[in-house]
């Protein structure tokens, strides 16, 4: 005598709680993966924002360059410019080196012509070496005086003075007043003679609007 079989099948319970299951998989899944895209996007952002921020520093640390480099060109430009034109407001006449009746050599400097009474200034920060008459020690051509000495082992001769405003040992500053301009000794107009010396002596002379543009002097 034979006995039947049943099948088994699992339980609707069984089924619903693997079917719960599968489908809680299938979530964790699709979440984990728009979590993964996710955190891909973000470090993406992320990269960009870190080139631009980059960038941006690399912009700003240029800019901080170049604006450091411009005050050095400043700095630069005014140390060169801390040697000044004697008068202002002048026209330009005898020449150095230039060769004429009024002289027994060659013209040693460079007149500005001038009202007598212009302002003198200090072309440059010195001592005051010599000051007086008779080309302060130069010979009566030059007239009243004065030689200023500079740091830089040069020297500054102003001539035909009407009036000297400084002594001798006294130290100037750039554009200080150190006397009025006139037309005494050997002159033919009133005007300011201006010399570049390497000694404070007269036979010393170089070119004075050479040297004085070297130093960034616009004359």
């Amino acid at each position: 005598m034979s006995s039947r079989v049943t099948p088994r099948f699992p339980r609707p319970t069984t089924l619903r709680t693997r079917a719960a299951v599968l489908a809680a998989g299938m979530g964790a899944s699709v979440a984990l993966g728009a979590g993964v895209a996710a955190a891909a996007d973000t470090t993406a952002a992320s990269s960009a924002t870190g080139v631009a921020s980059a960038v941006q520093a690399q912009a700003a640390a240029q800019a901080k360059a170049a604006k450091a480099d411009k005050a050095v060109q400043a700095a630069a430009k005014k140390k060169a410019a801390s040697w000044i034109d004697p008068v202002k407001s002048y026209k330009l006449s005898a020449t150095f080196n230039q060769a004429g009746g009024m002289w027994s050599h060659k013209h040693s400097g460079q007149d500005f012509a001038v009202p007598i009474g212009t302002n003198v200034m200090a072309a440059h920060g010195g001592t005051v070496v010599k000051a007086g008459g008779n080309g302060a020690g130069d010979g009566p051509a030059y007239g009243n005086a004065i030689v200023i000495k500079h740091g830089n082992g040069t020297y500054s001769q102003y001539a035909h003075l009407s009036r000297i405003d400084v002594k001798v040992g006294q130290v100037v500053k750039t554009g200080q007043h150190i006397a009025a301009s006139g037309n005494t000794g050997n002159s033919s107009g009133p005007h300011l003679h201006f010399e570049i010396r390497t000694t404070p002596n007269y036979g010393s002379a170089v070119d004075p609007v050479a040297f004085l543009r070297a130093q960034g002097v616009t004359v």
